[in-house]
């Protein structure tokens, strides 16, 4: 059985990753809640994008390795990335009024959770500290299965194929789109009007898609897709979006269903956008390498051929 096209092996893979995300989508929607399962559900849905890795290289019998697990070299870049502009993003929110530093509500949690009831600062910068080393191992072990498969594989496929500005953007629609079941049907916002939250939603998962590219064709790693992903996750949803007080329309301007944190991606992607030109060359595609071989391998044959000949 010959191997699928590259770029048959990229619609088998979108398909596989819709298909087995929906029995998680079911699960979720049905129970109403992300949080349904225990957290179960969404962390299962989080490693369907691996498991169509998986499924797709199989069925073309290609091997595991091509995904890049390899640890590279970016891996720090990667981590303080995302909190880079993450801070800019809620100091902006907070310099301006859009929201306010300091939700009463969540100190009083994060102190009850670490059993400290000392001044705030030491209680937020405790919690700061330990959620984003320690926090990082449980983030990451989410954000793994999601990378696996739009930065193990996708990324690396449509590279093949396209140029970077192109592979990024699909990456990023495919991505976006993935979450949109929640989005629209489920609880996976932050209280704005739907198309309110689903536009500020893509815009930032497009424009972050251009770094997640960049490092990962820059890299060659796997790696650092999760861990801009678990970083990403860690200091906005976890650190920054609990941190800010509402001040009556906060919840238009931060978290991922606000104006502000897109606007900002905007400009990084803008940026990596920009030092495109320092990315290796794309490796050829699956069936390009089949035509060298063959090509290769035909004057071989022939001469051998000949040879035989002249003996007998």
């Amino acid at each position: 059985m010959m191997a699928a096209t590259s770029k048959q092996q990229i619609l088998t893979y979108v398909v596989f990753v819709f298909l087995f995300s929906s029995v998680f989508y079911f699960q979720i929607l049905h129970a109403g809640s992300l949080g349904a399962g225990g957290g179960i559900y969404v962390r299962g849905l989080m490693w369907c994008p691996a498991l169509a890795a998986f499924a797709t290289l199989a069925l073309n019998r290609r091997s595991l390795r091509e995904l890049g697990w390899g640890w590279g070299k970016y891996q720090f870049q990667s981590w303080w990335i995302p909190l880079f502009y993450s801070a800019i993003a809620y100091t902006i929110v907070w310099t301006i009024g859009l929201g306010a530093f300091g939700n009463p509500e969540f100190i009083k949690q994060a102190g009850d959770t670490l059993g400290w009831h000392g001044p705030r600062w030491i209680i937020v910068g405790l919690y700061i500290v330990l959620i984003s080393a320690v926090g990082l191992i449980g983030s990451l072990a989410s954000a793994l299965g999601e990378e696996i498969g739009w930065r193990g594989f996708l990324v690396p496929e449509l590279a093949r194929n396209f140029s970077f500005t192109t592979t990024a953007l699909i990456s990023g629609i495919i991505w976006s789109l993935w979450h949109y079941p929640l989005l629209i049907w489920g609880d996976y916002n932050a209280g704005t009007p739907t198309w309110y939250g689903i536009t500020c939603f893509t815009t930032m998962v497009i424009a972050i898609s251009f770094l997640f590219a960049w490092m990962r064709l820059k890299s060659g790693s796997l790696w650092t897709g999760a861990m801009l992903h678990a970083s990403h996750n860690l200091f906005v949803q976890a650190i920054f979006t609990p941190l800010t007080r509402n001040t009556g329309k906060t919840a238009w301007f931060i978290d991922e269903f606000g104006a502000v944190l897109p606007a900002v991606t905007v400009v990084v992607a803008i940026y990596f956008w920009r030092r495109r030109k320092e990315l290796p060359p794309s490796t050829e595609t699956h069936e390009d390498a089949t035509k060298m071989r063959r090509a290769i391998s035909t004057p071989t044959t022939k001469l051998d051929e000949r040879e035989k000949t002249r003996v007998c």
